[in-house]
């Protein structure tokens, strides 16, 4: 039946309901992400050691950055350039190895001459350690690692005769660190390696087949093209590995659950923890401020990865553009 001129026809709009459906999500995220960042700002900014807090302005900031001052300031400015030492130790010890083993890997498993079997099952396995909860692997190396003669390695080292006193693996200041640098990598080198795999797989094959005809070998054809093509994914794995080592608190803190805390494997935010949760006197101020300082680190290395990744050939074409329009 055709409609009467003149007659409107109302349309029904479903896009409310879009709104209602993702509205929860903002509500959580409100909740859970929104709210506690703008109250450890809030809290940066108040005293420590009471549960009335009077606003202290930037004396937090001062103490942590500089430690002029009282000897507490002095004392908290000391533990944080060590814990910052350490969290840069730990982190260049652990991507070192982890990122020179997930290139091997990435560039063996995408080599089409080698023709080996089975990726998909090797993917799998080299991913598994990633997906593991870091509290099940912390106590997995606890029980293997144990300083005592029931220690697993240790007792095998002793039963060899191989030493006599069994190896502080947890509380020694080389070997602990060594572990937890050991632990990150066999955790995330997976994770790695399947990023630089499509990294390497984005590259276009004609390029490899040109290299073969001219006599290239595969190490001339990884230093010569793999690696100067994977610069972008190498330049944005580097940076965000940078960021998560700066927020490293899982490994660290539950390889030393249930002994005296380890002050050779303390990271920022094992600092960020133990004073939030001190027992005789919580430093809501300092925990605070320290949580601003490690944002503001992390927000920048986050914008030098954007920066780093932005397709440069789209900003050209468009700055060209914008100079023919000109003209």
């Amino acid at each position: 039946m055709a409609n009467r001129p003149g007659r409107r026809v109302r349309s029904i709009s479903y896009a409310k309901y879009g709104y209602i459906f993702i509205l929860p999500f903002f509500i959580v995220y409100i909740i859970f992400q929104i709210y506690p960042l703008f109250r450890t700002f809030w809290l940066s900014f108040q005293s420590n050691g009471s549960v009335d807090t009077v606003f202290v302005g930037l004396d937090n900031f001062k103490a942590i950055l500089t430690g002029v001052g009282s000897r507490p300031w002095k004392a908290v400015h000391a533990d944080f350039l060590r814990v910052l030492g350490n969290t840069f130790i730990v982190w260049i010890g652990n991507f070192i190895p982890q990122i020179i083993l997930s290139l091997v890997l990435a560039a063996w498993f995408t080599n089409s001459r080698l023709k080996i079997k089975g990726k998909g099952v090797y993917k799998i396995l080299m991913y598994m350690p990633n997906i593991i909860t870091a509290a099940s692997v912390a106590a997995l190396f606890l029980m293997l690692f144990s300083e005592t003669q029931f220690g697993a390695i240790n007792k095998m080292l002793m039963n060899w005769g191989w030493i006599t006193d069994p190896i502080h693996f947890v509380s020694g200041k080389n070997q602990s660190r060594i572990m937890i640098m050991i632990i990150q990598t066999w955790m995330w080198f997976g994770n790695t390696t399947i990023m630089l795999m499509s990294g390497i797989m984005g590259i276009n094959p004609s390029l490899f087949e040109a290299a073969s005809i001219d006599g290239a070998s595969n190490t001339q054809q990884f230093f010569r093209i793999t690696i100067p093509l994977l610069q972008p994914i190498l330049l944005y794995t580097v940076v965000t590995s940078m960021i998560g080592g700066l927020q490293m608190f899982d490994i660290p803190y539950l390889y030393n659950v249930g002994t005296s805390q380890n002050k050779y494997t303390e990271t920022i935010a094992v600092f960020i923890y133990n004073h939030f949760h001190s027992a005789v006197s919580p430093n809501y101020g300092y925990a605070a401020a320290a949580s601003v300082i490690l944002f503001f680190i992390t927000a920048i290395l986050g914008a030098v990865a954007f920066a780093m990744n932005r397709d440069k050939d789209a900003k050209k074409l468009k700055t060209r553009k914008k100079s023919s329009n000109l003209l």
